[in-house]
């Protein structure tokens, strides 16, 4: 088939050229990624400039400009009207460029050609300064996985150094983190009336520094909680810990604190997340006119990975309620499960089904995980007074509704779609919700059902699962469930692909050198498997991400919760070793 027809008039200016094509003299915002512009609703920079272009605003990208020249890629679209936006990308970017040994990647999946070398390390901070030098009466938000995960002292692993918030480091104007469109919206609002950027103080889902001798103004309904300053955490481990646990608690609840942590005479002040969105709300960032596709000045240019891994998969959900403690997801998306709705969704397949060179394949109908659609707590009051990160671990809440029977009907009518021939699911499924569950259980969500349909019509060859260890006490580290789970779904998989004679393979991950894992641990977990009959392919070295559970435990040795000491590996070739057993 043709390729679809687009011009660069389809998309957000990302040249002085186009800006002149649009008749712009200046754009009100310019948004900076370290990523390469592609206009699909997986990427947050292309959701930000429609939802501003919505609005009203005169917006355009940088993407992936040169730091290393003479800075001409950050004057060619001139100064903004209001502000620039800056993200290090989809990624955190040490992440994007190391492995778990610290060595540096070769490739980049957010550049054509999957070629290394397009972006900064720390790009947040690199970003932000060239353009605080080059334009230092423009104010500069950060935003993006990045920021937002650094937006408290946090442990750095490729430095192996405690840090100070991303705001202190760049110098940035102001902060959103998580999933910040509202936050986003609630400034171009203010921008609308003429508010001074300097007074945005009390947005909720945004955090910015502060003068430690001035007093700060309040957020209504909400209190201020003060945490260990950074100097403190820089010097105590357990203080560190403390620290975080106060972080992470907050995280997990609706109703959550303004976070206030002093920096020498300033302050890093944290307000609390907009309420949990509507799906009126969450279908808004969603419908809005993506070309789903690369900048046309990609054209002559090597595919991009990441956009040919996402380009005919939906999203469905946001959040995830896992709380695994060496993910990011929790503290970056939140706890709180939001949804699309099925018009919404349904759209969307019709959409990319109408795109020239679609072959009938969605490759994904899922989210952070495949099967937690349309799922949260029955009773909302429970849920406000809770602070467990997660639902699922050590047990299935009372209070959750896991109803599988939304997806179901999703699936179904997903694959009447015209020109839908085939849905595959590429999450990872959460097999812990679908077993051990009452007959009662069982019937009113849908379970035997669902799985009966996943494994029938929406495995591609392969289904992912994430059982991490055998252990339990890496286990219970991990906050995931015993490894009997995986073994009675191992057996489901097995009988009903025997019975439907169906060639699929049930793929497990694992993590080596996670904090609490002995050699001897990953050793019992390789002669487990083998027994199994399995030769796993996923084994992933832990890495220490920053602002995760499982990280903090590496830096400090101490697990938060119960303060008591938990054995880390930080030895390189100690790591080897605990990976060798399934690469010999």
């Amino acid at each position: 088939m043709k390729e679809q027809t687009v011009t660069s008039e389809d998309f957000l200016p990302t040249s002085r050229e186009e800006m002149d094509n649009k008749g712009w003299d200046q754009a009100d915002i310019i948004l900076v990624s370290g990523d390469a512009y592609i206009d699909h609703p997986s990427f947050g920079i292309a959701i930000l400039a429609r939802l501003a272009e919505k609005a009203g605003f005169r917006v355009a990208v940088l993407a992936q400009p040169n730091w290393r020249d003479d800075l001409r890629d950050f004057k060619k679209l001139g100064p903004p009207r209001l502000f620039f936006g800056v993200s290090a990308g989809s990624m955190d970017s040490m992440v994007n460029h190391y492995t778990a040994l610290r060595r540096r990647r070769s490739d980049d999946a957010y550049t054509p050609g999957g070629r290394a070398g397009y972006r900064p390390d720390y790009a947040s901070v690199v970003y932000t300064r060239i353009l605080k030098e080059l334009f230092p009466a423009i104010p500069v938000v950060l935003g993006g996985v990045e920021a937002s995960m650094r937006r408290f002292t946090h442990y750095d692993y490729w430095q192996d150094k405690v840090k100070p918030s991303v705001l202190v480091e760049s110098g940035a104007d102001l902060l959103l983190y998580g999933m910040a469109e509202q936050a986003w919206l609630n400034i171009l609002r203010l921008m609308v009336r003429g508010v001074p950027f300097a007074s945005l103080h009390n947005i909720e889902q945004t955090a910015f520094l502060w003068p430690a001798g001035k007093t700060l103004p309040d957020i209504k309904g909400r209190e201020a909680i003060t945490l260990p300053t950074h100097e403190q955490c820089l010097s105590d481990k357990n203080t560190f810990a403390r620290a975080f646990r106060t972080i992470e608690e907050a995280s997990n609840t609706p109703e959550a604190p303004r976070l206030v942590q002093p920096f020498n005479d300033q302050l890093v002040v944290v307000n609390p997340p907009v309420p949990i969105p509507d799906e009126k709300t969450i279908d808004s960032s969603w419908d809005l006119p993506y070309t789903r596709l690369p900048h046309p000045r990609y054209r002559k240019k090597p595919p991009i990975p990441a956009y040919e891994m996402i380009r005919n998969s939906i999203n469905i959900h946001r959040g995830c309620f896992g709380g695994c403690s060496f993910c990011a997801i929790n503290m970056h998306q939140g706890k709180f499960v939001q949804s699309r709705s099925e018009k919404s969704i349904l759209a969307e397949v019709e959409k990319v089904a109408s795109m020239p060179g679609f072959k009938g394949h969605i490759t994904d109908l899922g989210g952070p995980s495949a099967n937690m659609y349309r799922m949260d707590g029955i009773d909302k009051q429970m849920c406000n007074r809770c602070k467990r990160p997660s639902c699922i671990y050590p047990s299935t809440c009372k209070n959750l509704n896991f109803d599988h029977n939304p997806m179901l009907q999703l699936y179904e009518k997903a694959e009447k779609i015209k020109g839908v021939k085939k849905i595959t699911i590429g999450s990872g499924v959460r097999y812990d919700m679908l077993l051990g569950k009452t007959p009662e259980q069982n019937k009113r969500y849908g379970l035997q059902p669902y799985i009966r349909r996943l494994l029938s019509h929406h495995v591609s060859g392969r289904l992912k699962v994430a059982p991490e260890h055998t252990a339990p006490h890496v286990l219970k580290l991990m906050r995931k469930p015993s490894f009997s789970g995986f073994e009675e779904f191992h057996k489901i998989f097995r009988d009903v692909c025997q019975k439907e004679s169906l060639p699929w393979q049930l793929i497990p991950y694992f993590i080596s050198g996670h904090p609490g894992t002995l050699e001897k641990d990953m050793k019992d977990l390789s002669v487990l498997l083998s027994k199994m009959g399995y030769r796993p392919e996923q084994v992933q070295e832990f890495t220490p991400t920053p602002m995760t559970l499982a990280t903090t435990i590496y830096y400090t040795g101490l697990d938060p919760y119960t303060g008591k000491k938990v054995h880390v590996v930080r030895n390189d070739q100690q790591k080897r070793r605990q990976k060798k057993y399934f690469f010999k």
